[in-house]
């Protein structure tokens, strides 16, 4: 039997928010992309050149532990996000794990949103791997993907959003 995972991006009404004031309480400030290729957490794409984004401070596990009740305590963290400056459609079908062409590490939560570990991931075929080692700790509630070089938080994927097939 194979698993596969689905990454969840930004939900809309969080983008919303975000477009508005950031998750540090700072105005969002778009801006016109001159280069491209920004990890845009709105629809798990990349920034295509002139397109406008915006750079924001997000907290995934403070905004997924608030809808559980839950305290995360020390491991609450913001960090920076680029989403679209402006609606957009959200993923494109059929996209299951984006951004998995560079080094990336899956971090492990509990139910009550504290750390349970995490794992370097070294290319594309590594993933599932990774995150069927994840899941099968019953323990762990989802998991972050993040990028290495910066910590950045890049989705979450959560135990009951995968689909098993033969």
């Amino acid at each position: 039997m194979t698993t596969t995972y689905t990454a969840l991006p930004i939900a809309p009404g969080v983008l919303k928010e975000l477009r508005t004031t950031d998750d540090a309480g700072r105005p969002a400030a778009p801006f016109a992309d001159t280069e491209g290729g920004a990890p845009l957490r709105c629809c798990l794409g990349r920034s295509e050149p002139g397109e406008r984004i915006a750079l924001v401070s997000y907290a995934p596990l403070r905004r997924w532990a608030g809808r559980q009740g839950v305290d995360p305590g020390a491991y609450d963290e913001v960090g920076p996000v680029f989403i679209h400056a402006d609606d957009c459609p959200g993923p494109d079908a059929g996209v299951a794990l984006p951004f998995t062409d560079a080094h990336r590490t899956v971090r492990r939560y509990s139910a009550d949103g504290h750390i349970l570990g995490g794992r370097l991931v070294e290319g594309p075929g590594a993933f599932d791997e990774a995150l069927r080692e994840a899941f099968d700790d019953p323990a762990v509630a989802l998991v972050h993907v993040r990028a290495v070089e910066y910590g950045c938080f890049l989705y979450e994927v959560r135990r009951g959003n995968e689909v098993r097939g033969d």
